[in-house]
């Protein structure tokens, strides 16, 4: 089922990036990633494929399973891309870090993410 530029940006971020659960996080990657989708991550590098991405993205969680990504603008849609700002941390405190995530999809799924980390607001 293809979906929006909008929704991608937002599930990713939530139900990718965000959940702690490891089935409810690869059914999410299954369902909005292309079986051949590649993860930029400035820190460790570009991530290839579905089963790669379901580990790092396990990995981050891990990390800091009780942060949260708050989108902290609307998602922005341009031709056959999209980005969203989001700031992450715990509930109820000042964020921890900041990001950028810009996707190309393909077919109504992520085929490709950048993420670019960036100052705190």
């Amino acid at each position: 089922m293809p979906f929006s530029i909008s929704t991608l940006l937002i599930r990713n971020l939530r139900d990718v990036f965000g959940e702690n659960d490891p089935a409810r996080r690869r059914a999410a990657i299954d369902e909005i990633w292309t079986e051949e989708g590649v993860f930029y991550d400035p820190k460790s590098g570009v991530h290839r494929g579905r089963d790669e991405i379901d580990r790092v993205a396990g990995a981050i969680k891990a990390t800091h399973p009780d942060f949260q990504y708050q989108p902290i603008a609307e998602p922005e849609e341009l031709g056959n891309g999209g980005r969203v700002q989001w700031v992450s941390g715990r509930p109820g405190e000042a964020p921890a870090y900041a990001g950028t995530d810009f996707i190309i999809v393909r077919g109504g799924r992520i085929a490709a993410l950048y993420l670019f980390f960036d100052k705190l607001p």
